[in-house]
């Protein structure tokens, strides 16, 4: 396969309300489907969440990650994605995340570190304007000299790839820790166990909102590669509710790994 380049496509971004945890999952299955199929064009999707949730990868466990009964008490939604990785934990206007849905062909050729660096050159380009020297921790840490702010995971579907990120923008620590059994002892030999990792916060890094952070990121990707609005179709939406019916919101898909 021959690689490509960022700039061959038309990019398009998806940036909508705030969607349920169980959407942002289905919706990144969907897209990662059509862009891969060639239906939809590469696309950049930023998502806004509406509740708090902690979103497992794929091959981890529950028992090791996660503090269900104190889930329950904060009201915080468990759910698993397609891809692998990390905990990751989040609330509404805590978190920067992302996904890049492209071509398999844009990273051909690619190690899986060159890969992941690649994705998010933008992003740290984007950083890097706003005073921080963010670099790529091998394999999916986004860090800095005062700590990680955030992690990648991948998910490859035939010619399609998705990329993901979340960055720590106004965590609430204690929460967190209360809900993720960072550090614990391990409960369950199945499934990968997360290491204790330092997350700081973008909003103390750069002194600046959430959605001016955003913007930047943003316009540092037009800049470099283009990008036009684009929109969630009737039938896109459609399939992700089907998903999330049908394989989301299933004990079988959260128990995965138990």
């Amino acid at each position: 396969m021959t690689r490509t380049r960022w700039t061959d496509y038309d990019w398009q971004l998806i940036h909508t309300e705030p969607q349920s945890p169980l959407m942002h999952l289905a919706l990144d299955e969907v897209l990662l489907n059509e862009v891969a199929a060639g239906r939809r064009a590469p696309t950049v999707r930023i998502w806004e969440w509406s509740a708090p949730a902690i979103i497992l990868g794929i091959f981890q466990s529950v028992k090791n990650e996660v503090d269900m009964q104190a889930a329950q008490r904060f009201g915080v939604q468990v759910v698993r994605r397609i891809s692998g990785g990390g905990a990751m934990f989040v609330e509404p206007g805590s978190a920067i995340t992302y996904s890049i849905y492209a071509p398999k062909a844009l990273i051909a050729g690619m190690s899986f570190q060159e890969a992941y660096a690649d994705m998010d050159a933008f992003t740290l380009e984007a950083l890097k304007t706003m005073g921080i020297e963010a670099w790529y921790q091998p394999l999916n840490d986004i860090t800095s000299a005062d700590g990680k702010i955030g992690g990648a995971a991948q998910a490859h579907r035939g010619g399609g790839v998705l990329h993901h990120v979340t960055m720590a923008y106004d965590m609430d620590a204690d929460k967190m820790v209360g809900v993720l059994r960072i550090g614990r002892e391990k409960l369950s030999d199945k499934g990968t166990k997360s290491a204790k990792k330092r997350v700081d916060p973008l909003r103390r890094q750069t002194g600046l909102a959430r959605e001016v952070i955003l913007d930047r990121m943003i316009e540092t990707f037009r800049q470099r590669y283009g990008l036009q609005a684009g929109a969630l179709t009737a039938g896109e939406l459609q399939a992700a509710n089907q998903l999330i019916i049908e394989k989301f919101d299933t004990p079988a898909w959260l128990n995965k790994v138990p």
